[in-house]
C-alpha cells in the first residue's frame, strides 16, 4: 500500500501520493441497487396526495395556437388543472431571459407562438395519469400555421458571433492563404451530420412539492446545486429554501444539466393547486424542448508538402440552431489541438430552422467536427499513398497547435502504437476492397484519433472522522451511470486514509457542499480533488491533535513527520511509532473531526499549459457486397486520460463512448417531415442506436500517463473522448471495405451500392 500525505492539497504543484483505493476496479457502489430495482429515480417518487401533469406539444412547427378546449379537458373527471398562456402564473423571470452558465431561451407558455413541433401549449393536471393524458388530448388545438424552415440547405447562413456556450466563433493561427499556397497538394472535401438527440433511458422528469415557503424538487440532474440556483432565481426564493434531489439519473450526455420549460410549469402547478405534481416525458418528447446535438454541414481543407506534413488546416462548419436561439454546434473547434500546422483557420456560420434549440451533447463539437476531421485524415493520406497511421505520425503536434503551448502530458505515440499492436494493424493494405471474409462480406480497416479537453470546474466537499474510525463525505455529486459514487468514494477514502469499506458517500442532493458540473469530462478531477482535499484536511487536524498530545506516540512531530494509512497515524520514518484515529479522537474527548476541501484548476496552470486527454481507435468493419448492410466486427482504442481511478469504470466509459462512435456512424439521425417540422422517428424504434447485437468486440487500452499539471490527481476524463475517434474509424474502415467514400453521417446501405 501507497501512503497518503494528510496535509491540506493545492491546486498545483505535482501529484499527492493516493493510497490504496483509486487505481482498484471496484465495482459500482450503486449497481445492485440499480439492478434490484431499488434505486430511486426522480419519476419513483410518490408524496401524498400527488398529482399528475402532462403537457399537451403543439403539432405544427411555426405559427401560433388559436383555440384550445379548455372547457373539455377542465370536464374530463380527474383533470384538477388545465395550464395554458392565459392563466399562466407569473415567473420571476420571462422564459426567455437565459439563467445560469448552461441558460437558454426556454418554452414556458409565455404567449401563443410556436417556434418547433414538439413545443409544449399547455400543461394538464389530473387525479391520475391516464385522467392527464385524456385531457390533454381533448383539447383539440387549433393553429395559424406558417411554412416550417425545416431544409437546412435552403435557409440562409450567417456568421455566428459565439458557438456552443460562448466560445469563440472563428479562430486563426499563421497565414492560412500563404500555408495553401506553399502547399504542393491541397485536399478539401465536404461532410455532413445530422440532428441527434439525447435518449437516456430515463426521461426527463420532476416531481415538485410546495411546503409552505419551501420547495422540494425531485429532478434528474448533472448540475445539482447550480441548478438549484437557478430554479430558485425563476421564482425569486432564497436557495437554501429549495431543496434539490437527484441521486440515480438514468443517463444525461448533457441535457439534464439545464432547466427546461415543462419543469417550470409543473412548480408553479404544484404552487396553484398546493398538491405535489409529478410529470415525466414522453419518448417523442424528448425530441423538442430538452436540446439535441444539432447537424452540421463542414469544409475541410488541407495543405500538404511533398513529404505528407500540413502547410495549412482550414475547417469551416456551418452549425444548425433554431428559430430563436443561439446555440450553434461547435464542430470546428475539434481541429484546433491536434495536428501539427504552420497556420489553421476555424470558423463557423449559422443556420437557423424550426426546431428546439440544440444543446450540449456528449462531446459537444469535438464528436461531430472530429468525425469530419478524421475522415479528412484518411483521405489525404490516401492520396498521398501513405498508410494513415504514418500520416498522423509525420504531423504528429508536440506542442499545442492553437496556443503553442506544451501539454501537460501527451501519450499519443503510445496509444498509436498500442492500439496498432492490439489491432494487426501493420497487416493493412494500403487500396481499399483488398479483403474479404470466409462468408465473402469485404472487410475494411480504419482508424482515428480521439481528442478531448481536460477541464476542471469547482467544487467543495466535506468530510467527517468519526469516534469508531470510519467517515463520512458530502458533495452534491451527480452520478449519471458514469460510477460517480464509486470512484469519487474511492478518491475520498484516500484523502482519509482509510479502506473505502468505512466510508459513507453521501450525495445526489442540494442540501451538501457544491460539487460542480457533471459533465465535460472534468467530475471526476474537479469534485474528487475537492473530497480529497477535504479528507486531507480532516487528517491534518487530526495530527495536529496527536503530535501535540503528550500521550501521543506521535508527540512531538511535525504535520509534515506524520503519514496515514489503515485508520492510523504513523511517522513517516517509523511506523511503529503511531495509533489509531479512533484513539486519538478518544483521548481529545471529540465524537467527531471536520474537514473541508475545494477543487479548482491554478490559473497559472490553466493558462500555460494545454490540457487533453488522447487516443486512438482502430475498426474492423464487414460489409456485404450486394445489400450495403455495414457490421462493425472489432474496436480497439487506447486512450491516455492521466491517471485512472477505476480501470472497470473507466474501461466501461470509454467502451460506452466508443459504441456511441458506432451508432453516429451508421445509425442515429432525426429525420424531421419537412411539410410538418414535426419529427417521425421520434420513439427507439425509429431512431436507432446500437444495440448488444450491434457491437461484437469492442476493447478498451488504458495507456499509462502521469500528468503533474492538469490537477495535484492527475486525473484527466474518460465520459467522452470514446466517440472522437471513432466516428471517423468506422467510416475510414467502411471505404476501405468498398472503395466508396461516404461524407454523410450516418452512412447508409444505399450509399455503398448501385
Amino acid at each position: 500500500m501507497s501512503d497518503v500525505i494528510p496535509m491540506p492539497v493545492g491546486p498545483a504543484g505535482g501529484h499527492v501520493r493516493l493510497g490504496s483505493n483509486a487505481g482498484q476496479s471496484m465495482t459500482r457502489r450503486d449497481g445492485i441497487a440499480k439492478v434490484t430495482g431499488t434505486a430511486t429515480y426522480a419519476a419513483d417518487n410518490r408524496p401524498d396526495r400527488l398529482l399528475h401533469a402532462v403537457y399537451a406539444s403543439a403539432s405544427i412547427a411555426r405559427g401560433r395556437v388559436t383555440f384550445l378546449d379548455t372547457a373539455a379537458a377542465e370536464a374530463h373527471p380527474g383533470v384538477v388543472m388545465v395550464m395554458t398562456p392565459a392563466n399562466r402564473p407569473p415567473l420571476a423571470i420571462h422564459p426567455d431571459e437565459k439563467v445560469g452558465m448552461f441558460g437558454q431561451k426556454i418554452e414556458a407558455l409565455q404567449d401563443d407562438g410556436v417556434r418547433y413541433a414538439g413545443q409544449p401549449i399547455a400543461l394538464v393536471v389530473a387525479e391520475t395519469l391516464e385522467a392527464a393524458a385524456e385531457g390533454a388530448r381533448l383539447l383539440a388545438p387549433r393553429y395559424e400555421a406558417l411554412p416550417p424552415r425545416i431544409d437546412i440547405d435552403a435557409q440562409p447562413r450567417f456568421e455566428a458571433e459565439t458557438v456552443g456556450f460562448g466560445f469563440p466563433a472563428a479562430h486563426a493561427v499563421g497565414d492560412l492563404e500563404a500555408g495553401l499556397a506553399a502547399a504542393a497538394r491541397v485536399v478539401e472535401r465536404d461532410y455532413v451530420t445530422p440532428a441527434q438527440y439525447h435518449n437516456a433511458l430515463e426521461p426527463h422528469a420532476i416531481v415538485a412539492e410546495w411546503q409552505g415557503d419551501r420547495l422540494i424538487i425531485d429532478t434528474p440532474n448533472q448540475a445539482i446545486v447550480m441548478m438549484r440556483g437557478v430554479f430558485a432565481a425563476y421564482f425569486d426564493m432564497p436557495e437554501e429554501n429549495l431543496l434539490l434531489r437527484s441521486p440515480y439519473l438514468g443517463g444525461g450526455f448533457g441535457s439534464k444539466a439545464a432547466v427546461w420549460g415543462p419543469q417550470l410549469l409543473v412548480i408553479l402547478a404544484a404552487k396553484a393547486l398546493g398538491r405535489p405534481v409529478k410529470l415525466a416525458l414522453r419518448r417523442d418528447q424528448m425530441f423538442g424542448p430538452v436540446s439535441h446535438r444539432g447537424a452540421t454541414r463542414q469544409k475541410l481543407r488541407l495543405g500538404l508538402d511533398a513529404e505528407g506534413r500540413l502547410t495549412a488546416l482550414e475547417h469551416r462548419a456551418a452549425a444548425v440552431g433554431s428559430s430563436f436561439e443561439n446555440f450553434f454546434e461547435p464542430a470546428g473547434r475539434a481541429s484546433e489541438n491536434l495536428y501539427a500546422t504552420p497556420a489553421m483557420a476555424m470558423s463557423h456560420e449559422g443556420i437557423r430552422i424550426d426546431t428546439g434549440t440544440p444543446g450540449a451533447m456528449r462531446a459537444p463539437g469535438e464528436a461531430s467536427g472530429s468525425a469530419a476531421l478524421e475522415s479528412v485524415m484518411d483521405e489525404a493520406a490516401f492520396e498521398l499513398g501513405l498508410d494513415p497511421l504514418e500520416f498522423r505520425l509525420r504531423n504528429y503536434a508536440e506542442t499545442d497547435p492553437a496556443t503553442g503551448n506544451p501539454f501537460s502530458s501527451k501519450a499519443l505515440r503510445e496509444c498509436y502504437a498500442q492500439g496498432a499492436a492490439r489491432f494487426g494493424w501493420a497487416g493493412r493494405p494500403l487500396q481499399p476492397r483488398q479483403m474479404r471474409d470466409a462468408a465473402g462480406l469485404l472487410t475494411g480497416w480504419g482508424m482515428g484519433t480521439a481528442i478531448f479537453p481536460a477541464p476542471m470546474f469547482q467544487a467543495t466537499a466535506r468530510a467527517v472522522l468519526r469516534a469508531d474510525g470510519s467517515a463520512v463525505v458530502e458533495t452534491a455529486a451527480a452520478d449519471m451511470g458514469q460510477g460517480a459514487w464509486t470512484s469519487l468514494a474511492q478518491i475520498a477514502a484516500d484523502g482519509l486514509g482509510i479502506d473505502v469499506s468505512r466510508l459513507e458517500f453521501r450525495s445526489g442532493s442540494s442540501d451538501l457542499p457544491d460539487a460542480g458540473v457533471a459533465g465535460g469530462s472534468g467530475h471526476t478531477a474537479t469534485a474528487g480533488s475537492a473530497l480529497f482535499n477535504a479528507g486531507a484536511d480532516a487528517v491534518a487536524k487530526l495530527a495536529e491533535l496527536a503530535t501535540k498530545d503528550p500521550a501521543s506516540p506521535l508527540f512531538g512531530a511535525g504535520n509534515a513527520a506524520v503519514v496515514a494509512r489503515d485508520g492510523r497515524l504513523m511517522l513517516a520514518d517509523d511506523e511503529s511509532r503511531g495509533e489509531a484515529y479512533e484513539d486519538i479522537l478518544a483521548r481529545a474527548g471529540l465524537d467527531l473531526i471536520e474537514g473541508h476541501g475545494k477543487g479548482v484548476r491554478g490559473e497559472a496552470e490553466a493558462q500555460s499549459r494545454a490540457m487533453f486527454s488522447h487516443g486512438a481507435v482502430f475498426a474492423e468493419v464487414k460489409v456485404d457486397p450486394d445489400l450495403g448492410q455495414v457490421r462493425v466486427s472489432r474496436l480497439v482504442g487506447a486512450f491516455a486520460a492521466g491517471r485512472i481511478i477505476n480501470p472497470k469504470l473507466a474501461d466501461s466509459q470509454l467502451k460506452g463512448g466508443m459504441i456511441w462512435g458506432i451508432g453516429f456512424a451508421l445509425q442515429e439521425e432525426a429525420i424531421h417531415d419537412p411539410r410538418t417540422g414535426r419529427p417521425v422517428n421520434a420513439d427507439l424504434a425509429g431512431y436507432h442506436v446500437p444495440v448488444n447485437a450491434d457491437v461484437p468486440h469492442v476493447e478498451a487500452i488504458t495507456v499509462h500517463e502521469d500528468d503533474p499539471f492538469v490537477n495535484t490527481l492527475g486525473v484527466k476524463g474518460v465520459g467522452e473522448i470514446g466517440i472522437t475517434g471513432t466516428v471517423g474509424a468506422i467510416a475510414n474502415a467502411v471505404w476501405h471495405a468498398t472503395g466508396v467514400r461516404v461524407r454523410r453521417f450516418p452512412i447508409h446501405p444505399e450509399d455503398l451500392i448501385g
